[in-house]
């Protein structure tokens, strides 16, 4: 069984996704210090953190990293930061880092887009978990947009220092620190990496422990056959159990030779490592999440097709759950959710872009995954493109996610700070995570159009499905990011 239900995201040709800057100019366009944080006063013995949520200082809360990988530092354009958000019982520490922080590889220079992508989990088996960072066009020497990625490493005191992790062909690709991903996908009890570019179809994998001195124990490329090596390449990385088998298998979106559009791959783990034997090609879109939705032991996959024609319309976009089995996905009994399926608020409309990025979590505490969907491309009061997010429950039985009941969110709704705006692309990103232990996951919903430089606004929903107060919303300048340019808050979670 998977240790977490983790998801990731890269860009594709939609101008609403922000996503991640890429090895190539027109891929691109789609798209502080390493401070200490202080421990929070609240003794581990009396929380707990969900497997699917990190823990940088190991003091029994989640901690949330967010992206903000467009930022200027020190007058470098595009050169990329992220913000981290320590959880607590009450309050929570805010902190910001690049690579001019102290203890984190390399120097923060125009157009790295450090944080385009992120991972974690404890690399080195301390207790702490660990956060893998991209910088896919950082210019290693003179190999122009080669990218990497760096291990910034947890300790009581938070992530406080860093490693490289050197691309072992830079000869190979461009972009490498694209798509990351992290998952035991060997089953041996450690974690392991998965590292690709995006205009190649292999993937590096990284295994057998690692050590803040000497790296990875074991190296090895994984080749996704029908995934492009011309230019586009892997998109996404994802990772999950979905055969129950006790190794995490590897998601792979990409770029397809067959029909030159995106393609979605099952790869199951294995003692040793993602293979593509008995691979199983999954519906179009961009996978998003997994995690077990209907309490059968199989992790489920969670597709988001934001260019969907639901019902006519071209990018109002759909989601797709994909059942998990004992011999990996079954996609012939996928259930589908659109606008337009009874119990959803709305209607499938022209450049919604529902399903642009999901993510499953417990928001009500009853202890069954429930889905959140985002939709940056929605137009409501306000303008075009303010954003709106859905929560789709999970069953009272625990067997599924159900469209009945589902709430809506947008900036206008009560419980929510702010107000609609044009293009403030407001659930280009969606994340749950527990920050203070509660026993329900608060929303976190990315709006990086926000007054041109994006942010991030908690949501919390109670038992009952009401709403708290608004709480505050995390702007860039709660964290010390520039305003210069567009920094793209909250396009991408670290989950």
């Amino acid at each position: 069984m998977s240790s977490k239900a983790k998801h990731k995201r890269v860009p594709d040709p939609s101008p609403t996704r922000l996503r991640l800057a890429t090895a190539t100019a027109a891929a691109a366009a789609l798209t502080g210090g390493l401070f200490v944080a202080g421990a929070t006063t609240a003794s581990a013995a009396t929380t707990e953190v969900a497997a699917s949520d990190a823990d940088f200082n190991n003091d029994g809360y989640a901690d949330l990293a967010v992206s903000a990988s467009h930022a200027y530092v020190n007058g470098k354009a595009n050169a990329g930061q992220i913000g981290v958000v320590y959880g607590g019982a009450a309050t929570t520490k805010k902190v910001v880092l690049s690579q001019n922080s102290p203890g984190v590889p390399g120097t923060a220079e125009t157009g790295d887009y450090f944080g385009a992508d992120s991972a974690y989990g404890d690399f080195d088996g301390d207790g702490y978990d660990d956060l893998l960072v991209g910088a896919p066009t950082e210019d290693v020497g003179s190999d122009k947009d080669g990218g990497t990625a760096a291990i910034l490493w947890g300790s009581a005191n938070g992530l406080t220092s860093g490693t490289t992790v050197a691309d072992p062909r830079p000869t190979a690709h461009d972009g490498f620190g694209g798509p990351v991903e992290a998952g035991d996908f060997d089953g041996d009890g450690r974690t392991d990496l998965a590292i690709a570019s995006n205009d190649k179809d292999t993937i590096d994998i990284l295994s057998g422990g690692f050590s803040r001195t000497s790296g990875a124990a074991k190296r090895a490329v994984l080749k996704v056959p029908v995934i492009s090596d011309t230019g586009a390449g892997v998109w996404n990385l994802h990772s999950g159990d979905a055969n129950h088998d006790g190794k995490d298998d590897l998601i792979v979106n990409g770029y397809a030779k067959d029909n030159a559009t995106n393609a979605n791959f099952w790869l199951p783990g294995t003692s040793s490592g993602p293979s593509t034997s008995g691979s199983v090609r999954l519906p179009t879109g961009v996978i998003t999440d997994l995690g077990d939705t209907d309490s059968d032991g199989y992790d489920d996959i969670v597709v988001g097709n934001y260019w969907s024609a639901s019902g006519g319309k071209e990018n109002s976009g759909a989601v797709y759950v994909i059942h998990g089995t004992p011999s990996g996905p079954d996609t012939a009994g996928r259930t589908t959710f659109t606008q337009n399926v009874a119990g959803v608020p709305g209607s499938s409309e022209t450049g919604d872009n529902f399903g642009t990025e999901v993510d499953l979590g417990d928001v009500n505490g009853d202890g069954h995954l429930d889905l959140v969907v985002g939709a940056p491309g929605e137009d409501l009061t306000g303008g075009t493109n303010t954003g709106a997010a859905w929560v789709l429950y999970g069953k009272a039985d625990g067997t599924g996610i159900t469209a009945q009941g589902s709430l809506f969110l947008d900036q206008n709704t009560a419980g929510v700070a702010n107000d609609n705006e044009k293009n403030d692309w407001f659930g280009a990103d969606v994340h749950i995570d527990d920050l203070n232990a509660d026993g329900r996951g608060e929303l976190y919903i990315g709006t990086p159009g926000e007054n041109g430089n994006g942010a991030v606004y908690p949501v919390n929903i109670k038992a009952d499905g009401t709403l708290s107060a608004a709480a505050s919303g995390i702007y860039t300048s709660t964290f010390g990011i520039s305003a210069t340019g567009t920094p793209h808050l909250g396009a991408n979670f670290t989950d």
